[in-house]
């Protein structure tokens, strides 16, 4: 399965197990097993870069197990087919979410004008208190 045009997945990583699923459907949801449970052990898996595994874990969340597997459920549907591809497509976007590092923050100071006019406005703010109370000392 390709995640990315980098970064691919053996078939033989992924687990499909189909249940029934829950919900309208009539006498179809009695006979027919559509849902699909597709269960992906990250622990088990060496394409995946070690700065990936470790987001792709806070990620995951609650899907994942404690034994290292993303277990991910798809009944959106009442095909089989079409919840085995949701079921894909939702791994494929979790796994290409963390592999997306983050934007380096560059950082930079606030022009000379910018910081003289914050502390003007703060003199004027303070004599406007001062103004208030009562007692006025003029500087």
């Amino acid at each position: 399965m390709r995640i990315t045009p980098t970064l691919d997945i053996d078939e033989t990583e992924l687990e499909e197990r189909f249940v029934r699923a829950s919900g309208p459907g009539g006498q179809n949801v009695n006979k027919v097993s559509t849902a699909v449970e597709l269960r992906f052990s990250l622990k088990a898996n060496t394409s995946i870069p070690d700065y990936a595994r470790s987001k792709l874990k806070r990620l995951a969340g609650r899907r994942l197990t404690t034994d290292g597997i993303i277990v991910i459920q798809a009944d959106r549907f009442r095909s089989q087919e079409q919840n085995r591809a949701d079921a894909r497509q939702r791994l494929k976007e979790l796994i290409a979410a963390s592999l997306e590092r983050p934007k380096v923050r560059i950082k930079t100071k606030p022009p000379r004008g910018q910081r003289e006019e914050r502390l003007k406005a703060k003199t004027t703010r303070g004599r406007v208190k001062k103004m208030r109370s009562g007692r006025v000392e003029m500087e």
